[in-house]
């Protein structure tokens, strides 16, 4: 059973994500918070697997929260929010969360992101990569943003040292919301040649999940450019 907790301070929509995941049969609802700092309390009594975080909240929010619960380790976090792109996005990514959706999704979608969250794996919706991309492409390099073969220009782009040209056109896709199997498309290359050089972007670049591929992307002014066709 994945043990779930949700976090957020509409009684109404933890009703409803409630009834979706205890249908699941394997899923329980473990307890609810109506406050990030609440939030804290029972991931740290309950021991959930995966709790569902929205941002904004009284008493504490949750991307404080959300940095509490992932820095102590065991429950993974999984953001849902109403609000479309704001800096929430990032911070909650970089607080550790292992996913981001929009409160917008249909019900298979977030059973679906649970379930990958509790596997180990991250997601993002891709509206929000896109979008993110679209808010933050002005403070690429120009060089960046006018010839896409030039190296990556941000301020974390000595972290992308050793990895290879190949690595890097993937890891421009993850960051524009691209799916494995969109990638090798794109790329041309099977879905497991893909997957291959995304587990050697997490080795070489120690990032626990697709969503730290693509803060990295962000901060090493990667994010913008397209890959040559």
């Amino acid at each position: 059973m994945i043990r779930v907790l949700l976090a957020d301070d509409q009684p109404l929509v933890r009703t409803g994500f409630r009834m979706i995941l205890d249908a699941e049969p394997d899923m329980e609802v473990v307890g609810e918070a109506g406050d990030g700092a609440d939030a804290v309390r029972q991931v740290r009594r309950l021991l959930p697997d995966v709790v569902v975080m929205d941002i904004r909240m009284p008493v504490q929010d949750g991307i404080a929260a959300t940095s509490q619960i992932t820095a102590e380790g065991g429950a993974r976090v999984l953001v849902l929010t109403t609000f479309h792109l704001d800096e929430d996005v990032v911070n909650a990514l970089r607080a550790g969360a292992s996913g981001f959706l929009l409160k917008d999704v249909d019900a298979s979608r977030l059973l679906e992101a649970i379930r990958v969250v509790h596997a180990g794996d991250a997601i993002v919706h891709p509206a929000v990569t896109r979008r993110l991309l679209d808010r933050f492409a002005h403070r690429l390099p120009a060089s960046a943003r006018e010839d896409s073969r030039r190296p990556a220009g941000g301020p974390g782009a000595d972290r992308l040292t050793g990895i290879t040209e190949r690595e890097t056109q993937v890891l421009s896709l993850v960051a524009r919301g691209l799916s494995n199997a969109e990638i090798s498309a794109e790329l041309v290359v099977t879905e497991t040649t893909v997957k291959t050089h995304v587990h050697h972007l997490l080795t070489k670049l120690a990032a626990r999940d697709r969503v730290q591929l693509v803060i990295l992307a962000y901060d090493a002014g990667l994010a913008g450019q397209q890959s040559p066709s």
